[in-house]
């Protein structure tokens, strides 16, 4: 018998101008998430939605909310949001708001987004002025309403969206203030990749007779991501990773910890691939910032922490790098969902070193993920058929500018006044060091260097890939990158449990 073929949005009962404006953004057949719950969300029923990262949670509880938004016609209040998602963190906050506006604005509906590490001014004008939508993280939407410029009474819909990651961020306190304070009788859907106990203490207490779809078991394996353990020697973890981020495409790269992340980052761009940061250590500007260039494609590299493995939706990731193992098997699902989304493949590496394998090994068995296991060494044939391409290093530019802010030295030896890869058309980062010599994936070598390295005509470089200084090694073996208590790795060893942002 033929397999169904899946309902159209308008089958689900989906109003035609959202369904038009879908359309033009390519979105014109339901994922499974979203047709399961669609008839019911649009019905008013309270929903428990569980899916795995990727499989468009987003757009199951956006175009419902909006609908029925539409439908009730209430007027906008002054400083009273009609509907509230929660989200838990800054990215994927904006990352809904992204996906909600162009639909809001077809329905002559107004949104905002309502978080932390940004001026407080913008948000309360806009309650101030009136909102359908308020899409906020607990945190400082909690500030506003104790500071009187939000109230939750006349709230209609209520939206959980990554509920799990929540709880693990410690949230649930203020969540439940947040929803105590909204109408018992309204309609409330909560989204989450897993339902443990902690999100089921949530379900119990706030949703009403909830209809439960789960389109996948928590631990599915995606079928079309293809996962690696690669056993490196840990001075062989650093030109192992310039080898496949100089891969086309977009990668990437997850560490352990803040520190870890900022001197990846910097060590990548030393190297010749352009590379970005993200990390709760920097300003919400620079986040934003940085992310906005890797999806933009002026940096095709982004090195980050867990606070990018929930939440952080680019077109077209094809490799994660697990540079550290994270410490649970959730946050390797979590980090390695950011690739083969929405149908697309992709593919997930993790470097081990010796003493990491058993814990590697006990990470895959518990995420129920597949894997293909190799030890190798920098230059390994293995690295071009899971990062496929050919390899391409960004190599300083030579080129003066008319406001010199230091000198990088050219290859022919001689000093011009130049910020680093200041071609034509470029924008400069804060520094003006650049690289001496750039590192290639298939030798011994690594980049000397006293700042990023430039990028080449039409690209900018970001002020964020500033290195700290000159590293210089031997073209023989490699002095491993050590931090924390001697550590072969790129991140400082931290407690068990504690979470880096």
């Amino acid at each position: 018998m033929a397999a169904r073929r899946p309902s159209s949005f308008a089958d689900l009962g989906v109003p035609r101008a959202l369904v038009d404006v879908l359309a033009t953004r390519g979105i014109t057949t339901p994922f499974p998430i979203q047709a399961a719950t669609l008839p019911d969300a649009l019905a008013g029923r309270d929903i428990l939605g569980r899916g795995r990262t990727g499989s468009g949670k987003t757009y199951a509880f956006v175009v419902p909310l909006l609908a029925r938004l539409a439908a009730s016609r209430a007027p906008r209040r002054p400083g009273r949001p009609r509907a509230l998602i929660l989200a838990p963190t800054r990215e994927l906050a904006t990352q809904i708001e992204a996906s909600l506006t162009p639909l809001a604005e077809t329905l002559a509906l107004r949104v905002c987004t309502v978080f932390g590490g940004v001026s407080a001014r913008p948000q309360i004008a806009a309650l101030r002025d009136g909102v359908d939508v308020a899409v906020a993280c607990p945190g400082r939407l909690a500030d506003h309403v104790r500071s009187g410029h939000a109230r939750l009474d006349e709230v209609e819909i209520t939206v959980l969206d990554e509920a799990d990651h929540m709880a693990d961020l410690g949230f649930l306190p203020v969540v439940r203030q947040l929803l105590d304070a909204t109408p018992p009788d309204g309609q409330r859907m909560l989204f989450s990749a897993t339902l443990d106990a902690a999100v089921d203490v949530l379900v119990r207490r706030y949703l009403h007779r909830p209809v439960t779809h789960s389109v996948d078991p928590p631990a599915a394996q995606v079928p079309d991501m293809a996962h690696h353990m690669l056993h490196v020697r840990a001075d062989d973890r650093l030109p192992v990773l310039v080898d496949l981020t100089a891969a086309p495409g977009r990668t990437l790269v997850f560490t352990r910890t803040k520190r870890g992340a900022k001197v990846l980052a910097r060590r990548l761009a030393a190297a010749g691939v352009p590379a970005v940061e993200l990390h709760g250590n920097l300003a919400q500007n620079a986040r934003t910032r940085n992310l906005a260039d890797f999806a933009a494609g002026r940096a095709r590299t982004l090195v980050a922490t867990d606070i990018a493995a929930r939440g952080i939706h680019v077109d077209d990731v094809t490799l994660v790098i697990h540079a550290d193992p994270p410490a649970e098997h959730k946050a390797y699902l979590h980090r390695s969902g950011r690739t083969a989304r929405a149908g697309a493949g992709g593919t997930v590496v993790t470097l081990m070193t010796d003493d990491q394998v058993a814990d590697v090994r006990d990470l895959a068995r518990r995420a129920g993920i597949t894997s293909t296991t190799t030890r190798l060494r920098v230059g390994d044939p293995l690295l071009t058929k899971i990062a496929p391409g050919q390899r391409s290093l960004v190599r300083p530019s030579a080129t003066t500018v008319p406001h010199p802010v230091g000198a990088q030295r050219t290859g022919s030896g001689k000093r011009t006044a130049s910020t680093a890869g200041a071609g034509r058309g470029q924008h400069t980062a804060h520094t003006a060091h650049t690289a001496h010599t750039v590192h290639t994936a298939h030798t011994a070598r690594t980049a000397r260097t006293a700042g990023a390295a430039g990028a080449g005509r039409g690209q900018r470089p970001v002020a964020s890939q500033r290195t700290a200084g000159a590293e210089r090694t031997a073209a023989g073996p490699r002095t491993p990158i050590r931090d924390g208590g001697g550590a072969a790795a790129f991140s400082t060893r931290s407690r068990p449990g504690r979470r880096a942002r």
